[in-house]
This record gives C-alpha cells, sequence and structure tokens, in this order.
C-alpha cells in the first residue's frame, strides 16, 4: 500500500483546479507550482503550500480567504462547515492518492484543536497562517 507523501504534483494540482473549474491550462499550473516549490523537487508540499498561502494573506486578506475558503469547500464535500476524514479520504482518492481512511483520520488529528474529529474553518486556516 503506498503512503500519502504529503506532496502534490503539478498533474494533482491541475486535477484539483479542475475539480474547481478554474480554467486553468496544465501550463499555467505547472508554472504556478514551479513558484510554489522552494527546493525545487516538482512537488508542492505542505510547508510549501503554508508559506505560499501566508504570504498571499499578508498581501491581500480579502482575496486570500476567498482562496481558502474556495481550498477548504474543495474538502467538505457535504457542505456542513466542517472536513472528516471520510472526505478528505475520497477527495484524495479522487486525485489519485493512495491512502486509506486511516491515513486520513491521522491528518485529521494533527490538525484538529478543538477534538471534534473534524476540521472546521478556523483550523484549516490556522494550519496556514504562522
Amino acid at each position: 500500500m503506498a503512503m500519502v507523501t504529503g506532496e502534490i504534483s503539478a498533474a494533482g494540482m491541475t486535477a484539483v483546479l479542475g475539480a474547481l473549474d478554474s480554467g486553468a491550462s496544465a501550463e499555467e499550473v505547472s508554472r504556478v507550482v514551479a513558484e510554489i516549490d522552494r527546493d525545487g523537487d516538482g512537488f508542492v508540499d505542505l510547508q510549501e503550500f503554508a508559506d505560499f498561502h501566508r504570504k498571499a494573506l499578508e498581501c491581500d486578506e480579502g482575496s486570500a480567504n476567498k482562496e481558502l475558503r474556495d481550498a477548504f469547500d474543495v474538502y467538505d464535500r457535504d457542505g456542513s462547515g466542517f472536513i472528516s476524514a471520510m472526505e478528505l479520504h475520497t477527495v484524495l482518492k479522487s486525485l489519485g492518492e493512495k491512502c486509506s481512511l486511516k491515513d486520513c483520520s491521522q491528518m485529521i488529528g494533527s490538525v484538529d484543536m478543538d477534538g471534534d474529529g473534524c476540521v472546521n474553518f478556523e483550523e484549516f486556516q490556522k494550519m496556514l497562517k504562522p
């Protein structure tokens, strides 16, 4: 069984943006991934993703919050305001990631500050803010 790497490739990013109907071309996505990818390994890891969003929040709080909300909504499939392990698992599987529900529960647990077993928008924001 493959483990979740915690990184996303340009192809994975293209799939996510396609799910959001962004209209971004593969070439545009590759340019963005190259900009975010500080270590040049061809992938965006969680730290690079968080750093990118922190800078965006500093530059334009309103626009960045909308982008952050849009990102959150991709995972909050039922619109409940919470990301469950099952929702995370469903999204990651749709992106071709091979991870178990247990893996997703562990990822949720690492961000879940109030211990309810889900990630709310505030927890999602705190994860990405300094």
